[in-house]
């Protein structure tokens, strides 16, 4: 068997996987659970000391740093657009929120995640004089900025239905 068919096989396989999280996914979305404010935080908090492990270990070198920088910005638009996608609601009994996923937030997830392995397989393949490290590092950023905005979005505007509801 030669390398590329078992490049192939190991794509059908990651692709059946991911299609099959997809679909318990997409099912177990459309139901409401509870959003909690005071815990939003949390998620950004821990990729925040992963991130910072992480660039401990292996700094970005020169414009790596800007390369970085920039990800963080892209990840904060794409993350802020994210949160405004997830439908967020007032209990009308309870005055507690709740949240509901949106598919649109789903397949834009999805949209991330086939980017990157593309640009990853292009990296790999084309040379790009790329540091594989430096990659690794701008997709981190890209991911903090992504995690950190939406939740600060889902915050505000879960704050806001509160005090107006």
């Amino acid at each position: 068997m030669s390398t590329n068919s078992g490049n192939w096989i190991s794509y059908a396989i990651t692709f059946a996987i991911l299609a099959l999280l997809l679909a318990f996914r997409w099912k177990r979305m459309r139901r409401a659970r509870p959003l909690k404010l005071e815990r939003l935080w949390v998620l950004p908090a821990l990729y925040v000391a992963l991130c910072v492990m992480l660039y401990a270990q292996h700094p970005p070198q020169g414009a790596g740093w800007l390369f970085c920088l920039g990800a963080l910005l892209l990840g904060a638009l794409l993350g802020w657009q994210r949160g405004k996608m997830m439908r967020i609601a007032v209990d009308p009994d309870t005055h507690a929120l709740n949240q509901t996923g949106s598919p649109a937030a789903l397949l834009f997830i999805v949209a991330l995640v086939v980017a990157r392995s593309g640009a990853r397989v292009a990296v790999e393949r084309g040379g790009w004089g790329i540091d594989p490290f430096v990659f690794t590092d701008v997709l981190m950023a890209l991911a903090l900025g992504l995690f950190t905005a939406m939740r600060v979005e889902m915050f505000l505007r879960g704050r806001r239905l509160l005090a107006g509801g």
